[in-house]
């Protein structure tokens, strides 16, 4: 009976270090966090308005949820990998086989049930803007406006490898793909209207309201796309599934922003109207 007693015990030891060592990552994290003093963010490195060598709305927003926490900001601005589950387990959960990351949250994360499914090792959570695709025109070389097919024969701007240049050169049976003229950036789009190059420019909408800031030569419709989400799509934030009270803080930082309405200053500094879902 001693021998059992003493298995069990045994066991039972085992079991509770075990036990420990599950439950402490969480609380070991955000206790590693607040001693280094800092909350390190990840954001996309070229993606204006709200990510762009060093300026931009999601990095006044990591800024905001930092100083929430009684932390300060360390910025962390990587490029795109080829997909969004390369850039979650490159900056939540694992980190860059190139040495750089993880971070503590990543922002502009879209809120999705398909992609949360397909990493468990993250929580993706706060939704705190939905974009929506945007057809712009130069109302002097396009006067009137009733539809897609009032910039047929037009010059149209469009990023490459976009949601706009796929949906364009695929529609009414690629009536538009002669009319396309590819640019590197949505901005770089957004400035060829500016300066003439192009009629008209199929971009985020908060990638147009940044850069023409409400010109008047300028107006910004809504076109329906068979193939595109007519309410947009919204974007939140994500964390490492097991940092639980690291995603408490940051929701409860991020309640607050909405509360007082520094939210809405944050998007109002570059000239966007934030949509919350």
């Amino acid at each position: 009976m001693r021998r059992g007693g003493q298995r069990v015990a045994g066991f039972a030891g085992i079991l509770l270090c075990m036990l420990a060592l599950v439950a402490t990552p969480a609380h070991a994290d955000l206790e590693k966090i607040r001693k280094s003093g800092t909350l390190k963010v990840a954001v996309y490195d070229d993606f204006a308005p709200f990510s762009k060598l060093g300026k931009g709305i999601d990095v006044d927003l990591g800024d905001a949820l930092a100083k929430k926490l009684g932390l300060k900001l360390s910025l962390l601005s990587f490029p795109a990998g080829e997909n969004l589950n390369d850039d979650l387990r490159n900056m939540v959960w694992k980190g860059h086989y190139l040495g750089y990351g993880p971070a503590d949250v990543l922002l502009h994360v879209p809120i999705d049930l398909s992609l949360s499914a397909a990493n468990p090792q993250v929580k993706i959570f706060s939704p705190y803007h939905t974009e929506t695709v945007r057809l712009v025109r130069n109302v002097q070389s396009v006067p009137k406006f009733d539809g897609l097919s009032s910039v047929a024969g037009k010059r149209i701007g469009v990023e490459k490898i976009s949601i706009g240049a796929m949906v364009l050169l695929g529609e009414d049976g690629g009536r538009y793909s002669k009319d396309l003229k590819i640019f590197p950036t949505g901005v770089a789009a957004l400035e060829g209207l500016k300066s003439g190059e192009v009629d008209a420019v199929l971009a985020n909408r908060s990638e147009i309201e940044n850069v023409l800031r409400d010109d008047p030569r300028f107006e910004m419709r809504e076109v329906a796309f068979q193939r595109l989400p007519r309410k947009g799509w919204t974007v939140g934030m994500a964390v490492r599934s097991d940092d639980v009270e690291l995603g408490k803080l940051l929701q409860d930082a991020m309640d607050e922003l909405f509360a007082s309405g520094e939210m809405i200053k944050i998007f109002a500094k570059y000239g966007v109207q934030i949509v919350r879902p």
